[in-house]
């Protein structure tokens, strides 16, 4: 069987136009898929590939993509189509050709995050649970972020990890933390802005033209500083990204110390993704952020 004959099925129904491959190259980065630009009639598309029981991680994928793009403040690939087969699950996306964002870009980029993060709604969460990496990422809507991010982030997390094998002052300190979360918000209600959810420099980058893009999402409503945090973890966005965004949409002064509690639920998943110091990590953090409470 050849589930490459499914994909091309997929995209004439959903372009309504004759599809086959004529060419196919794999792309070597991810960890989670396997990635793949495929040509033909002229035409050309990034594919992300996995196990059939994946699909629903693409169709949640293409329902943030959409989510985010509707928004027309941020460029997103658009999504062309998903399924899965017997043997394989897919998403195809929209192919564009980016390079690493320059200071323009990066300001660009700045401004659009901050025009996204102002579309609100009025609860935290999302209308379908997705994927942070392969994890599930709970988004049952709720009313209050406090519970909301105890609960379906760092609690969510930290049980994982107990499930997963692990256990010591990691575990017991941040179950600590979790009866210590509201003293982080004893003046500071966030709006319930749409987020990317997974914003590191490696989901980010610039069309050939100068256009920022943003890709690879878990889109939820939640705390804007969420999103901001995430953009300093691995490396971080550069300072012309930073200050574009403040222009366009300041930020609470709490922000410097509740970034480390958002931070906190990404080093947790990358424990339950791929163990290593990751536990020295977050086990610090933890620390550190009691002793501010």
């Amino acid at each position: 069987m050849n589930p490459w004959s499914d994909i091309e099925r997929s995209i004439r129904e959903a372009s309504g136009a004759p599809f086959v491959i004529e060419s196919r190259a794999g792309i070597e980065g991810g960890c989670i898929n396997e990635c793949h630009v495929i040509q033909g009639h002229g035409r050309a598309y990034f594919v992300k590939t996995n196990a059939p029981d994946r699909a629903e991680m693409f169709a949640a994928e293409a329902a943030g993509l959409d989510e985010i793009g509707s928004t027309r403040t941020v460029r997103v690939p658009r999504p062309v189509c998903h399924g899965a087969s017997p043997a394989v699950s897919w998403i195809v996306l929209e192919l564009l050709e980016l390079k690493s964002p320059d200071n323009r870009g990066m300001r660009a980029l700045g401004r659009g995050l901050a025009r996204l993060h102002r579309v609100t709604v009025g609860r935290y969460g999302w209308q379908r649970d997705n994927t942070i990496g392969s994890t599930p990422q709970i988004n049952t809507p709720s009313a209050d972020w406090i519970a909301f991010w105890r609960e379906r982030r760092l609690g969510f997390q930290l049980d994982l990890a107990v499930a997963k094998g692990h256990g010591g002052r990691v575990i017991d300190s941040g179950r600590r933390l979790l009866e210590r979360v509201p003293a982080f918000f004893t003046s500071y209600v966030p709006a319930s802005s749409l987020l990317h959810g997974d914003l590191w420099s490696g989901n980010a980058g610039m069309t050939i033209a100068g256009e920022p893009v943003i890709y690879d999402p878990a889109v939820y409503y939640g705390d804007r500083e969420a999103d901001l945090a995430m953009t300093e973890l691995f490396g971080g966005f550069p300072r012309s990204f930073y200050d574009a965004y403040r222009a366009e949409y300041p930020l609470d002064a709490g922000y410097q110390t509740r970034k480390q509690l958002y931070n906190l639920y990404h080093v947790l998943n990358h424990l339950n993704l791929f163990g290593g110091g990751y536990g020295a990590q977050a086990e610090r953090m933890i620390g550190q952020l009691l002793a501010q409470v």
